[in-house]
């Protein structure tokens, strides 16, 4: 049996005519560039959210970049994030001329240890950027805590995380700024590139929609050097019919989370551990073990699709040897990357798949 890691097909299939005809009304009206749709999904996410405002970016990269910009970040600057997300967590500080300061993981969650953000505060630190990884929220009691004490601004790297929840508040609401990743495999994945802002400033959401688009606010006339970065109205129209659908899809993968959690109790891997004050949407259901890969070969050669997010830590990243961290500075990162699978577990699983990717993974260890 073929299980792959993310069936895509099998998703557009079942709300295919609502996707067609979404991307036939660009079509014919021909407004593919900041077209309706796009201030449409923007009003439909940030009610979603229960933010004031929203922003569709090209991409969820460009969101983290320009919500740092709205912070004010420049060279010279400190910008706190977790050592073990993906790369752009890291790049977009960079780009900006900031460095990025990588502080360890806990080991159950894999989000950002709160300890560890307050040893790493400095005079230089202007933002705090946790990453709610996984689809599980950081300790941001914590890191909020931390940030007033130093007037600090913390932008949420939610990238894996709409609909998620920590103690009943929406990830991306909680900072200063939220930033999501619109990217085909993400729990909410549009066609394409695509990313989102949400906010509660208006002054700051002007600002940012004169980024999105060369720094122009009028047209032609630019006050800042901006980008190329707004969001397609295919893209918006096609994230608009899969929007209505989130919730339904995220309680199926939150079902398929259970069911596993309760196959995996008499087979040694480390499971997802959901903390009881957060609501976890399993963008990645992701496994812990010594053995990671020769499981993840095993997988393979029973055709079931796995992934490692991510096999090495950002501080470990050649393009920041110069930053002059060692793996010795982490208890925890540099143990999940050599030990962390992740395996199916998109909504339209079936019961028969989910029962042969524990049938494998349980004779793998018998």
């Amino acid at each position: 049996m073929q299980v792959p890691l993310l069936d895509l097909a099998r998703q557009y299939k079942k709300i295919k005519t609502e996707i067609d005809q979404a991307v036939y009304k660009v079509l014919e009206h021909t407004k593919f560039i900041m077209g309706p749709e796009v201030v449409e999904f923007e009003d439909q996410a940030a009610e979603y959210c229960g933010s004031k405002y929203a922003l569709g970016v090209a991409s969820g990269t460009d969101a983290l970049l320009i919500a740092l910009r709205a912070c004010g970040v420049r060279a010279g600057d400190e910008v706190i994030t977790s050592t073990f997300s993906f790369f752009a967590s890291a790049g977009v500080i960079s780009r900006l001329g900031a460095t990025p300061v990588f502080v360890d993981i806990d080991s159950d969650t894999y989000n950002l240890r709160s300890e560890e953000v307050k040893k790493a505060v400095n005079d230089k630190t202007r933002v705090i950027m946790p990453v709610h990884i996984f689809g599980q929220c950081a300790d941001m009691d914590a890191i909020l805590q931390i940030a007033g004490e130093n007037d600090i601004m913390v932008v949420e790297d939610a990238a894996q995380a709409i609909g998620s929840k920590y103690k009943g508040k929406t990830a991306g609401t909680m900072g200063d700024f939220g930033c999501f990743s619109f990217f085909p495999s993400k729990n909410l994945g549009a066609a394409g590139d695509a990313g989102m802002i949400i906010s509660d400033f208006m002054d700051k959401q002007t600002f940012m929609k004169s980024l999105r688009d060369h720094g122009a606010h009028p047209k032609y006339y630019h006050s800042y050097i901006g980008y190329n970065s707004r969001l397609d109205t295919l893209q918006a129209a096609i994230l608009s019919v899969k929007l209505r659908y989130l919730d339904q899809w995220t309680e199926a993968r939150r079902k398929n989370a259970v069911f596993y959690n309760d196959a995996f109790k008499d087979v040694p891997v480390k499971t997802p551990v959901e903390l009881e004050h957060n609501y976890h949407i399993y963008n990645q259901y992701t496994i812990a073990t010594e053995k990671r890969d020769e499981l993840m070969e095993h997988l393979r050669k029973h055709e079931i699709g796995c992934a490692i997010y991510y096999p090495l830590p950002l501080h470990a990243q050649e393009c920041y040897k110069y930053l002059g961290y060692k793996d010795g500075d982490y208890e925890n990162a540099p143990w999940a990357s050599r030990e962390v699978l992740s395996i199916p577990i998109y909504p339209d699983l079936t019961d028969d798949e989910r029962n042969y990717v524990v049938e494998v993974i349980s004779a793998f260890f018998k």
